[in-house]
């Protein structure tokens, strides 16, 4: 049931934690590394470092635009935000551009990675190509696909052939490794398609062949065309992490229709997924976007995740608590039923 302000009551807290990038923020990433603007902020873990990925980027006077930067971070406490130890750069003092995109109007306007993961000594990014902006919350793709690096980070590969159809429900994912597997939440490009699930073996991510796709029942290799939608539209931007306090999977998006980022909790990955829960709504900070849970701190009551705002055109770190009482310990082991 929503609150006065819109937000469910079963959220316990909400706050802005910090401001994460540009010009007002702890990590001074204007003048560090002339990113003055960006968005999204979706973070994985690589080693004991956490890389921070995001997507089209400015510098000042919104000159000097990059279509995606990346901040590396060995932060161990998020109650005051998260403290940058650099930023990949291509020259001192400036966050380099990890896959390069000629903008051709009318072609392909930016290439912007959606989620990361690494898999041991190599690293992987989900990248959507976006043909053409369209009304708000709307775009088309020409693809989406998987780029990867072997020298953490510096350098990355577009793989040819590790591509869905610009019109595929995986334009933009979550990734959730579990038990030597990579699960793929896939929503098309926009904000206002449903969530579908795949998952590939963690060492064969580049063979499209391998990827196995939720059609109702099982995860089966039947391909693409027997996906089965398991959250149902709208979803924007999304996350999916395990949440050992609460014992369930959460889910977090962007709800378009609402206006709001919203989380759903479930027992496995491939659900049932509970109804929404209205986290935080536009009336409460303007433009909001992209809720991105954090790869650590998901052993305690607070719910830390990433938040894009439109007008400054930044990233905050948030935070947020359930009423639900603390689980039974228990280990995220259920993938599908039975």
């Amino acid at each position: 049931m929503p609150s006065p302000t819109g937000r469910d009551k079963s959220i316990g807290h909400l706050c802005m934690v910090a401001q994460l990038t540009g010009p007002d923020s702890a990590n001074a990433t204007h003048t560090k590394y002339q990113v003055d603007g960006t968005d999204l902020g979706h973070t994985f873990l690589h080693g004991n470092r956490l890389y921070m990925i995001f997507g089209d980027t400015f510098g000042p006077a919104k000159s000097d635009w990059r279509s995606n930067v990346t901040a590396i971070s060995t932060d161990q406490d998020p109650s005051d935000g998260l403290t940058f130890d650099s930023m990949i750069e291509d020259l001192p003092g400036h966050a380099k551009e990890l896959l390069p995109q000629d903008t051709v109007p009318g072609e392909e306007v930016t290439i912007i990675p959606t989620y990361g993961v690494s898999t041991g000594e190599r690293m992987f990014l989900h990248y959507m190509a976006v043909r053409e902006w369209g009304p708000p919350g709307r775009w088309d793709l020409n693809a989406s696909g998987l780029a990867y690096s072997d020298d953490d980070g510096q350098t990355w590969v577009v793989d040819p052939a590790a591509t869905w159809p610009g019109d595929s429900n995986f334009g933009q994912v979550s990734i959730v490794s579990l038990d030597g597997y990579a699960y793929f939440f896939g929503i098309p490009g926009g904000r206002f398609g449903g969530v579908q699930l795949a998952r590939v073996e963690s060492e064969r991510l580049l063979e499209m062949g391998a990827y196995e796709y939720w059609d109702g029942s099982t995860l089966a290799p039947g391909g693409i065309s027997t996906a089965e939608t398991i959250v149902p539209a709208p979803a924007g931007e999304l996350s999916v992490r395990w949440n050992a306090y609460y014992g369930k999977w959460l889910m977090m998006y962007l709800n378009e229709d609402k206006a709001a980022i919203v989380l759903r909790a479930a027992d496995c990955l491939t659900g049932p997924w509970e109804e929404e829960r209205t986290v935080v709504t536009a009336g409460d900070y303007a433009q909001l976007y992209a809720p991105f849970m954090l790869p650590r701190w998901n052993d305690g009551p607070d719910i830390s995740f990433t938040m894009s705002l439109f007008g400054p055109y930044n990233v905050y770190l948030m935070q947020t608590s359930l009423t639900d009482a603390p689980a039974t310990p228990v280990a995220p082991e259920c993938v599908t039923p039975g």
